[in-house]
């Protein structure tokens, strides 16, 4: 079938399965745009190819599928490197188009050119640039396998203009076959002995879950083990919602800004279980003083990661779901044996995790006089009743979401984790949304965040994307606020946001509804209003300007060193 190379690669991308994707046209671009024009598959405009890959990205996290966006050459390429990079540290799968200029002219320093390929290896998993046409049906399949096998991750495929316009006959691609990629899913079987083994003789474990468990789809057997073993259970920022929040065996999350339980019982445990993580500095604080007495299992699909930060007593490479099945057959098998001794021990540390948590419990603060932005979250988390997806950016409101908000399944909390994007929340709910119109979207943004995304809200408006948008606007750089105070001397540079937006006005300008409220009493109803249009929603909450995220561990701390609330005045005698 003779077809140019701008209908070969939508041909692929139905083949892949792709119902939508992201994007901004430019003129290199244009031939694939024009045969998109009477095209099935839905494209959606974005106002910034920065968003592009950030909605991809809450498509993919909303979903497990790849996520794809597309952008035309020189800054567009250039725009879509913070997503690239985000995708990257988070484990998500990307497929990036960009359009480059005709092969003849790469090099030339032509009009919006750039060096694509160059500038994406070191933020990609992998890339390529297709200077024949008939490679390209090839490439994109190949781009879309390494993406969402193994560790997920972006992948990026520069395509020039004239290989776009080139006419050639297409042959489907029937088989991927990329023999320097290889990889583990089984897991080494007598490492998966040596771990059961490990986990009958502990008489305090912790299992340490992260985002690879839902990456693999592994819900179900993390849920299995933690209820085999009767051990307590943390997750990480990237795994909420890997366990159920309302599980009898979850504690918290782990690390800088978390429950005082989570990092005691992190640091007395005598194994550590760690499933898909790895071992980032926010969970583990000063590294040489973190778990001090225990033996780790590590799980992981990716060879790099185990033992890169923390060494591990029993490395696993392999799929956390597949492992986790066969760990979980041998325990079931092993029960009988060690249950009784294994009974003792487990009410001992459970006692001592209970003691833990009672001594320090994540309060949700409240005040007559102003929303304090815990109250925020908890009344958030009463109205999505643990179903709603929640979106954030970066920061003390996404530590406040972590924190208050329970998340009972996985792909319901999508956020900035490795790389802390500012100006996420917002794209990443549009992804998330047109990957399930059916569930409820919460994108929970600071002040700062939202505003480097405002242009989406035109992107919002134009697809009638009911996204409920909650600011929550404490008029700083929050968390940017809390370490000048805290670690600063309180000199307070660059930071104060003095000049928002009226709420209601610039939604109004976009066609839907919008409020800004700053009283306690004027939350629920707002909310509650918010959830009940049909429609957009931009709520502005004006929460307590110098409220701070608590317990936090300071840089260079271990974890068990946590700060737990804010400095008290020193009594000076009389």
């Amino acid at each position: 079938m003779l077809m140019s190379g701008a209908k070969m690669l939508l041909e692929c991308l139905v083949r892949e399965g792709v119902d939508c994707f992201f994007g901004y046209p430019g003129g290199v671009t244009l031939p694939f745009y024009d045969a998109l024009y009477d095209h099935p598959i839905r494209h959606v405009l974005v106002r910034h190819e920065e968003n592009a890959c950030f909605a991809a990205e809450g498509y993919a996290r909303a979903t497990g599928k790849v996520g794809v966006c597309c952008a035309t050459s020189g800054p567009g390429a250039t725009n879509l490197i913070t997503g690239l990079v985000d995708s990257m540290m988070d484990s998500i799968p990307i497929v990036a188009l960009t359009g480059q200029v005709s092969t003849k002219l790469i090099g030339s320093d032509a009009f919006q050119e750039a060096d694509t390929f160059g500038i994406t290896r070191s933020c990609t998993k992998h890339n390529y640039l297709v200077k024949k046409l008939e490679d390209l049906p090839q490439v994109v399949h190949e781009a879309f396998y390494i993406a969402a096998s193994g560790r997920p991750g972006p992948v990026l495929v520069d395509v020039p203009k004239d290989v776009f316009q080139g006419q050639s006959h297409y042959q489907p691609v029937t088989a991927i076959h990329l023999p320097g990629y290889k990889v583990y899913t089984e897991g080494h079987t007598g490492q998966i002995r040596r771990a059961a083994q490990l986990i009958g003789e502990s008489q305090r474990p912790m299992v340490y879950a992260g985002g690879g468990i839902i990456a693999a789809g592994a819900s179900g057997e993390l849920r299995a083990l933690v209820e085999l073993v009767d051990a307590p259970a943390v997750t990480t920022l990237m795994g909420l919602g890997a366990l159920s929040a309302t599980h009898p065996n979850f504690v918290s999350m782990p690390g800088m800004h978390v429950s005082y339980a989570a990092n005691m019982g992190m640091t007395h445990c005598d194994l550590i279980i760690a499933l898909g993580v790895r071992f980032d500095d926010r969970v583990t604080g000063r590294l040489a003083a973190f778990a001090p007495h225990a033996k780790v299992i590590h799980v992981d699909i990716d060879p790099a990661e185990i033992g890169k930060n923390r060494a591990a007593d029993v490395p696993i490479v392999g799929d956390v779901k597949r492992v986790l099945g066969k760990l979980n057959k041998l325990l079931e098998d092993a029960l009988p044996v060690d249950q009784a001794k294994r009974a003792a021990a487990r009410k001992a540390w459970w006692a001592q995790l209970r003691k833990w948590q009672a001594e320090h419990p994540l309060v949700p603060v409240t005040s007559d006089s102003e929303i304090k932005p815990q109250h925020l979250m908890m009344e958030i988390d009463r109205l999505s009743g643990g179903k709603a997806i929640v979106t954030s950016d970066v920061g003390q409101h996404q530590m406040w979401a972590a924190q208050f908000i329970r998340f009972t399944e996985p792909r319901q909390w999508i956020n900035s984790g490795g790389l802390g994007s500012m100006g996420f929340g917002l794209p990443s709910a549009i992804g998330a949304q047109f990957a399930r119109p059916d569930k409820l979207v919460f994108s929970i943004v600071g002040d700062g965040g939202f505003q480097m995304s405002i242009p989406e809200l035109a992107t919002v408006a134009s697809y009638g994307l009911p996204i409920k948008i909650v600011v929550m606007n404490n008029g700083y750089l929050g968390m940017v606020r809390q370490w000048q105070e805290l670690f600063y001397n309180n000199r307070l540079s660059a930071v104060e946001l003095d000049c928002f937006p009226d709420a209601e006005k610039l939604a109004g300008a976009y066609g839907f509804k919008g409020r800004t409220i700053d009283k306690p009493w004027e939350l629920t109803p707002a909310l509650e209003e918010a959830v009940r249009d049909p429609g957009p929603y931009l709520l502005n909450v004006k929460v307590s300007p110098h409220e701070c995220v608590y317990p936090m561990v300071p840089a260079g701390g271990a974890i068990n060193e946590m700060v737990l609330g804010p400095p008290q005045p020193v009594a000076v005698p009389k």
